[in-house]
């Protein structure tokens, strides 16, 4: 089940844009694996330990409209047809001819017949950037082929069967033209063995492979029923049994995905690639799975892979009513036929989307086959040769339509033909996007282990402790609205963002909370030209209990779908109920009071809750955290931070002051004060002491801030840093204070704890 969370919206705009208290759910995801080193070759048979991928999303490239297309041209019997040159080929996109721009032939064949004893090793790491030349070098009339093994929907006996005919391909129909490699998707998608000539290597990796966990994932893999006049389902003489649909919709998604990331890492190994992917079939469950269908063979196509589907589970007579694992069918389906039909029509639906896959990416679809072998030596035949042939679209419009090619080769000898991928799906602009596209470039940018820099976005953070429970971690995020691109609607100014945190546990990277909120911002011309000067400013906040953490924050604008992400480790400790403990120092050079205002629309992802107040709500106003952490001479600081007393102690004999330290010397401090406000259920004393920074010389420093508790050896301090820098002299403008977005307020980990002090 998914558990609910609660989130804490603030709007607050500088000046004019106040603030909408909203509320929504917290979203989970599959926590991922730590990395593991890769098999080492010179190692005796490898355990299945693996490296895992990051979806595929790790690598940093520039996109060029370059369409590639390999094209064998062979013979009547079969034969590569060589020495054809670039004029020889005319290549034609949606009736329109181009002009081909990069032409190369591999001969793959001239490698395949040299002698074993002249194999050079090659080794070329999936997942990793590697400089361009050396992978041209080593891929240079080499046949790349990757076993793609997906556990999620392999039954034992059918992965066992792979492997057999895997590592008889290795022993036995591997040739020195072939670098092969080896990819796993049970849990996480993962590498077992680099694209490598080695075969003794290869021989190990697959010794590795065993049914376990991932394997078991097959028997949840079956499609829901389709809706029928008469039923037919397994008896598990259980009181209740779910209704699966929303299950195999996110199973499909992510075998799908699986594809999709398998295509991304190879997409800069230069040449023809092809995937042998065993599987135990992929059912779609309707529209739902179409999007990520899309993007796997789009995927395909734009890093130049084709893929050899293969049923592994192979020629098979099935029983009506399936066999002894098979409990008996319930209702009447069994008694008019009905049962089998299901069974034959849902074996069929299977393999449809494999079909599909191969199909639309010049591959090859392998079923009821009592011989795998088959599968590889179609492989190696459509790859004994190939002429890699690129040009730059004459269609601009990046609509991401399928586009149909066809290319002729004039010249051809009698008996000759072709064999190449038949179209490609054209880039997408983000304003064509749909709303699948959108969320999965959401999911993609939060995978991903590369940061993303489009949209320059800076984020800090704090924390807080509302009992002995939780924390309160307020997030703010800095945007510049310079950066923006805002649309000219009836004569206002509109932007739009999406913002989205995930936090997740040091320890098992599980998801324990998230956040995620589209905000819009609709302003007239005179607004607009004050915010123009200004930074916009987001803040949220999620609850959290005690331990280490990695938050990862994402802001995207909307208008041309820019992303920014940040990423930071939290750290929150155990209350220590004899010790006096401080929060996180924040700094601040500005108090809102919180308004509603028209000009600030949020949209939360879940439903409306109540929480009465935040932490930085204090008399009557809420302080802006300073995300930069830079202020001027002319500003007045204001520092806050919370002390917690041990138990049985009296809040109000707390006193707290500052101290500032510039390259390691003490250079100035305040009086101690005592707490602006305590909170009577947990004893938490709020200081808020206002610095005024006029006097106090450029520079960067070091606050500490020192709390004692009066009377006793009871004593703590916790510190924060900050860079002062000059007033600016007229004519220039003062620096204006940040324009303030809704925030997105506190959400609860999964499972949801009890509710903070004040609900």
């Amino acid at each position: 089940m998914r558990s609910r969370e609660q989130k804490f919206l603030t709007a607050i705009l500088a000046t004019a844009l106040a603030a909408a208290t909203i509320f929504a759910q917290n979203s989970q995801a599959p926590a991922g694996a730590a990395k593991q080193a890769p098999i080492n070759a010179n190692a005796p048979p490898p355990p299945p330990i693996v490296r895992p991928l990051a979806n595929g999303k790790g690598v940093i490239r520039s996109t060029v409209d370059l369409v590639q297309i390999d094209v064998q041209v062979v013979d009547r019997d079969g034969n590569p047809v060589k020495g054809l040159t670039q004029n020889n080929f005319r290549v034609v996109e949606d009736g329109k001819e181009q002009k081909v721009s990069t032409f190369e032939y591999f001969d793959v064949e001239k490698v395949e017949t040299a002698a074993a004893d002249d194999q050079t090793p090659i080794t070329i790491s999936l997942g990793a950037i590697q400089p361009q030349a050396k992978l041209q070098e080593q891929v240079k009339d080499r046949r790349l082929t990757v076993l793609f093994f997906d556990m999620s929907s392999l039954e034992p006996d059918q992965l066992l069967r792979s492997i057999a005919a895997s590592d008889k391909f290795v022993r036995t129909q591997m040739s020195p033209a072939d670098l092969v490699g080896i990819v796993i998707f049970g849990n996480q998608l993962s590498v077992i063995a680099d694209l490598t000539n080695d075969k003794a290597f290869l021989e190990r990796a697959l010794a590795a492979l065993r049914p376990g966990a991932d394997a078991q994932l097959a028997a949840l893999a079956d499609a829901a029923a389709q809706p029928t006049d008469f039923t037919s389902t397994e008896d598990t003489d259980a009181a209740f049994t779910a209704d699966n649909t929303e299950f195999n919709i996110f199973n499909t998604d992510r075998k799908l995905a699986a594809i999709e990331a398998v295509a991304d890492i190879l997409a800069d190994i230069p040449g023809r690639k092809s995937v042998v992917h065993f599987t135990g079939g992929i059912t779609q469950t309707g529209e739902e799975n179409r999007s990520q269908l899309r993007a796997a063979t789009d995927a395909a196509n734009r890093s130049n892979v084709s893929i050899y589907t293969v049923d592994a589970r192979g020629l098979l007579a099935e029983i009506p009513g399936g066999d002894a694992t098979t409990g008996a069918a319930s209702g009447t389906a069994m008694f008019n036929g009905n049962s089998v039909y299901t069974q034959t029509q849902s074996r069929e639906d299977s393999r449809e989307t494999l079909a599909t896959l191969a199909g639309d990416t010049g591959g090859k679809s392998f079923f009821d086959l009592g011989d795998f072998g088959d599968a590889f030596r179609a492989v190696q035949a459509d790859g004994t040769g190939y002429y890699l042939v690129g040009y730059y679209s004459s269609d601009g419009v990046r609509d991401g339509r399928w586009r149909n090619v066809k290319v002729s080769v004039a010249n051809l000898p009698a008996g000759a033909h072709l064999h190449y991928r038949e179209g490609y799906y054209a880039p997408k602009d983000f304003g064509v996007y749909t709303t699948e596209d959108r969320e999965r470039q959401l999911e993609d940018a939060m995978s991903s282990e590369t940061p993303i820099v489009e949209l320059p976005v800076a984020v800090e953070t704090a924390a807080f402790r509302l009992n002995d429970a939780q924390y309160f971690v307020p997030i703010a995020a800095k945007l510049a609205s310079s950066a923006l691109q805002w649309a000219q609607k009836t004569g206002r100014r509109q932007t739009e963002f999406d913002f989205a945190a995930e936090i997740r546990t040091k320890q098992t990277n599980r998801v324990v909370g998230a956040l995620r909120d589209t905000i819009t911002v609709q302003l007239d011309t005179a607004r607009f030209a004050q915010v123009q000067q200004q930074a916009l400013l987001y803040q949220g906040g999620i609850i959290l209990a005690p331990g280490n953490y990695t938050l990862k924050f994402l802001a995207r604008e909307n208008e041309s779908g820019r992303i920014g992400t940040f990423e930071e480790d939290l750290s929150l400790p155990a209350p220590q109920p004899d010790k006096l403990q401080l929060s996180s120092v924040l700094l601040s050079s500005q108090l809102e009071t919180v308004r509603k205002t028209s000009e600030v629309k949020t949209q939360a992802l879940a439903e409306d809750a109540r929480l009465q107040s935040s932490p930085l709500d204090v008399e009557g106003q809420r302080i802006v955290p300073s995300v930069t952490r830079v202020f001027t001479g002319e500003q007045t600081m204001y520092v806050f931070f919370q002390a917690y007393p041990p138990a049985k102690s009296d809040p109000s004999a707390l006193r707290a002051g500052l101290v500032l330290f510039r390259n390691g010397a003490r250079v100035n401090q305040t009086p101690m004060v005592e707490p602006a406000e305590i909170d009577p259920k947990t004893g938490a004393a709020s200081f808020r002491i206002s610095l005024p920074l006029s006097s106090i010389a450029t520079g960067r420093y070091t606050l500490q801030a020192v709390a004692v508790e009066a009377g006793t050896e009871q004593a703590a301090f916790a510190r924060n840093y900050f860079a002062l820098r000059a007033t600016p002299q007229p004519p220039a403008a003062p620096a204006s204070s940040p324009t303030n977005l809704p925030a997105a307020a506190p959400a609860s980990p999964a499972p949801a704890p009890a509710s903070p002090s004040g609900n």
